[in-house]
């Protein structure tokens, strides 16, 4: 939930994430299976997150969206050589090993927004994230299941004795974002998010879509998604 390393302030300042618009391509649903096999994600162009801050890493961040009339749909390829990831079970504090997340602020006007984190061994952490000006903390689901489940999926893609990379899939049901306004998503509508990757290998590494600061929590700078 909390990831921060030094950021370059003029970098920060000097962005307009708002500007930072994203056109979401709707589609049918479709079945998750961790590789990304479904037909429906060629109609989504892959984006690359750029390496955001910490240690320097050779590794390259990809990653798709999409949405349905039932839920949002995300994409990430992950090129890796070591994983770290030891974590069991879900709603630990996956974001201390290698992680993707993302972060859906569907209304400016409220400070609640949800966010999901997936590991490379298919572990989850989806909470609602209360944000009072700084002061946040994540919580728990209640009712976690049927319509209000998320699908997920993972692949380790194998290189010899090693790997090459990690993939992450996931469905997100509006249902589980209720009572949050402005969902579900209608043609026009915006919300405001972000996309991140955080890697182990030789100190802590992080990739993001829209550049924070001190931490990922930073939801003025999130980017806009504009639903087609």
């Amino acid at each position: 939930m909390i990831a921060s390393w030094p950021a370059n302030a003029q970098s920060i300042k000097d962005s307009n994430p708002k500007d930072s618009i994203l056109k979401v391509k709707k589609t049918t649903d479709f079945t998750i299976d961790g590789h990304g096999n479904a037909p429906q994600w060629s109609q989504a162009k892959w984006l690359n997150l750029p390496q955001s801050g910490g240690a320097s890493s050779p590794y390259t961040t990809q990653f798709k969206i999409l949405y349905s009339d039932t839920g949002i749909y995300c994409l990430f390829t992950c090129h890796d050589k070591k994983l770290t990831a030891t974590r069991d079970a879900d709603f630990l504090d996956l974001y201390n090993e290698d992680v993707v997340e993302v972060f859906f602020h569907p209304d400016e006007t409220q400070p609640v927004y949800f966010e999901y984190e997936l590991s490379p061994l298919n572990y989850e952490l989806p909470i609602m994230v209360p944000n009072f000006k700084g002061r946040f903390y994540g919580w728990r689901p209640w009712n976690y299941e049927g319509a209000r489940k998320t699908r997920h999926a993972t692949h380790i893609e194998k290189e010899g004795s090693g790997i090459s990379s990690w993939t992450a899939e996931f469905f997100i049901p509006y249902a589980l974002l209720n009572p949050l306004p402005n969902t579900p998503p209608q043609k026009g509508t915006r919300w405001r998010a972000n996309f991140y990757r955080i890697d182990y290998d030789n100190g802590t590494a992080g990739w993001s879509w829209q550049l924070t600061g001190k931490t990922f929590h930073e939801y003025d700078r999130f980017g806009t998604l504009e639903f087609e």
